[in-house]
């Protein structure tokens, strides 16, 4: 009789077989030689000095390393989850290879790199990289283009704080304060000879001094208030819980307006730190508010050389504080800073002339004063009036303007300020149709001849053939920039939420951008080559 004898095999019939040195099966154009030519030049170790190890337990993970694969995957693909970079370094034999031998960290252990470590460091980590960059690419920091873009903030839509109607509504409460205040004076405190002082607007602190005292002289027990279906509220409990109400309104108006701040108009309630504003991926289709943060970038050579991320939607007040960031960083100013028409304000244009910069930004009537030469030729402008020869502007219809007064230009920073002038008669004007057809009485302009003459400056510069150039560079570097990371990479929206913690996320992307030009660049040079 035949014996059955059953054996098990612990084995696989396919087994993954790798060669001793994983470098060899990596492809020698791939985008992982790029980055560890760069991160090579650069002494991490400092970045993470201060960071011990553990004394007992396993040995901590490297936080170079952790650096290198969290850098590499931002590289890659503009922006990657926590989990999806866990999954790289067990999947991805690149990964691997810079992981050199080290077991692949969890997203846990990624997540608290990046929170712990990266936060304060991140700035300085960017600037590194860019100086290995710039040595090496000969980047040209004197011609900057400089753009900005609102990115929708991970919060809910319908989220907002307007901070008007916090002040409107606070302002209504101190009415219903007073209202409140002359109606227990005459029917609780007249028969004590007692009075509360009324004022015109009311603190937390005075309306918890009223309760106190507004408490003792009735003897309210407030224990002993009543509540619920089925009891009936006395006078006094109904004015005592009133006040109360009044000042947890205060109280909530009172935060509303310090989140808010002096800058900004609006907030969200699932991320304070973001504003609503109108983004250009308007998928609601009724032009929207949305939570969004403003970034702005400064761009040289198609490489991103600073950033900085404003809680504003205006873009003409992002200016200044970029510029002073490129100087913090680099130690000068961009000779040429090329912008839109968004950045042309009277402010920055001091400010240019102030710290030898070039005038290179284009104000709002730009295209109008370039393109539409029936405006630019408009005899009734007041730019277009001439003078007599005591300097004295005179209309087409031969009046002159006599000088009335001087006023602050809002907004203005300088102290500078705008003339008035009034024509000495309209009166029987066979231009006045024309002229002025919607005032009655004599015809006034404002006039800023310093602005004016910046105004002159600006289109002298751009309508010349370097400043044509410099707008057509500016097209395709800054708007550029925002379209391989809007739309080649996919990121469109924020995943972090709080300031610190955007900041660090956009600054995660644009270390892995300016990695991911220098490797395009690269392979296009060994390609003409």
């Amino acid at each position: 009789m035949k014996n059955n004898i059953h054996t098990n095999r612990n084995c696989t019939p396919k087994q993954l077989k790798l060669p001793l040195e994983i470098e060899r099966i990596i492809e020698i154009s791939d985008p992982v030689y790029s980055f560890s030519e760069i991160m090579d030049c650069i002494d991490l170790t400092p970045y993470f000095a201060d960071k011990k190890g553990c004394k007992t337990g396993r040995p901590r993970y490297s936080y170079t390393k952790l650096l290198k694969i969290v850098l590499f995957a931002f590289m890659e693909n503009g922006y990657v989850a926590l989990r999806g970079i866990e999954k790289l370094c067990k999947t991805d034999i690149r990964y691997m290879w810079l992981l050199d031998d080290m077991p692949a960290p969890t997203f846990v252990t990624i997540g608290n790199f990046i929170k712990d470590c990266l936060t304060a460091k991140i700035e300085d980590i960017f600037l590194a990289i860019n100086k290995v960059i710039f040595e090496k690419e000969h980047v040209d920091l004197t011609h900057t283009y400089i753009d900005g873009t609102k990115i929708e903030a991970n919060a809910n839509k319908y989220t907002w704080v307007w901070k008007k109607s916090s002040v409107k509504n606070r302002d209504k409460t101190f009415e219903k304060i007073s209202k409140l205040i002359d109606e227990i004076n005459v029917e609780d405190l007249a028969c004590l000879q007692v009075k509360i002082e009324k004022r015109n607007e009311y603190a937390i602190e005075y309306l918890e001094e009223i309760l106190r005292e507004y408490q003792n002289l009735l003897n309210i027990d407030v224990k002993a208030l009543v509540h619920g279906p089925g009891k009936r509220k006395t006078n006094y409990q109904k004015r005592y819980e009133t006040i109360v109400e009044y000042k947890n309104k205060l109280i909530k108006y009172a935060e509303h307006i310090k989140i808010c701040g002096e800058k900004r108009g609006s907030y969200s309630k699932t991320d304070n730190d973001a504003t609503f504003m109108r983004v250009k991926r308007d998928y609601m289709g009724n032009d929207q508010l949305l939570p969004a943060y403003n970034m702005q970038i400064a761009v040289c050579d198609e490489y991103i050389a600073t950033l900085n991320i404003e809680q504003y939607a205006a873009d003409t007040d992002c200016f200044i504080p970029l510029m002073e960031k490129f100087n913090n960083r680099y130690g000068m100013y961009p000779k040429y800073p090329v912008a839109d028409a968004g950045y042309g304000s009277f402010n920055n244009y001091i400010y240019c002339q102030q710290h030898g910069m070039e005038k290179f930004m284009k104000f709002s009537m730009f295209e109008k004063e370039t393109k539409d030469k029936k405006y630019r030729d408009n005899p009734y402008r007041a730019v277009n009036f001439s003078q007599d020869e005591n300097g004295t502007l005179v209309c087409p219809n031969g009046k002159r303007f006599h000088f009335k007064y001087e006023t602050h230009v809002k907004g203005n920073n300088y102290g500078r300020t705008e003339e008035i002038y009034e024509c000495e008669s309209c009166e029987d004007c066979p231009y006045k149709k024309d002229c002025c057809p919607k005032t009655k009485n004599n015809r006034t302009i404002k006039l800023n001849r310093e602005l004016t003459a910046m105004h002159e400056e600006v289109l002298k510069n751009l309508c010349s053939i370097h400043g044509a150039l410099l707008c057509m560079n500016r097209s395709i570097q800054a708007e550029g920039t925002y379209g391989v990371i809007k739309w080649d990479k996919s990121y469109k929206r924020l995943r972090r939420k709080g300031f610190e913690n955007v900041f660090l996320e956009f600054m995660l992307v644009a270390c892995g951008f300016n990695l991911y030009k220098y490797n395009n660049k690269k392979n296009r040079l060994a390609n003409c080559a």
